[in-house]
């Protein structure tokens, strides 16, 4: 199985980091959901490689900037990935009907101007000149819509993408957590 990976830089001193992960109790708080944790291997204030039940893994931690980039990988323990299905043989598609010829447009029917008004006329205002009736252009039947694709079905959730999502969202959660102020600095009371 691919290594999650997890990674942010958070605005925490290294040393601040170092001390909440490189505790046993305290790593656990965070990672507890992979199973009993156990710290394998420390580089001081860099890595720390743990195991659990279901996962194992390291914390990586780097001065970057303005803060500590915090890396977290994991490796998921009794899940195989399942093999790929083979990707089914797409559809030939159906050959499209040949266009039928279009009818000719017919001529647009010319509307005649209003008959001209005199003077006094336009002045005392205008007589009401109903216009002819213009009969409206034949229009062609609009195509018969074809019938929707049927959508395909999902994909079933296979127990290792579930796994597989469930620890990135467990590595993700750990950084907000480390990433979030424990304190309110500069408040009274």
């Amino acid at each position: 199985m691919p290594d999650l990976e997890a990674k942010r830089t958070l605005v925490k001193s290294p040393p601040e980091l170092w001390e909440e992960l490189s505790e046993v109790e305290r790593l656990a708080r965070h990672l507890g959901a992979f199973g009993e944790i156990r710290i394998t291997r420390l580089e001081p204030e860099h890595t720390v490689a743990w195991e659990g039940e279901r996962a194992s893994g390291t914390v990586s931690i780097e001065p970057s900037g303005w803060g500590t980039k915090v890396t977290l990988r994991a490796e998921l323990q009794g899940v195989e990935p399942e093999p790929e299905p083979e990707p089914e043989p797409e559809p030939e598609p159906e050959p499209e009907p040949e266009p039928e010829p279009e009818p000719e447009p017919e001529p647009e029917p010319v509307a005649q101007d209003p008959p001209r008004l005199g003077f006094w006329a336009r002045l005392f205002g205008r007589r009401e000149v109903e216009p002819e009736p213009v009969a409206p252009p034949e229009r062609e039947p609009e195509p018969e819509p074809e019938p929707p694709e049927p959508e395909p079905e999902p994909e079933p959730v296979s127990d290792a993408s579930r796994a597989e999502d469930e620890a990135r969202a467990v590595l993700d959660e750990a950084l907000d957590t480390l990433g979030a102020a424990h304190h309110r600095p500069f408040s009274r009371g």
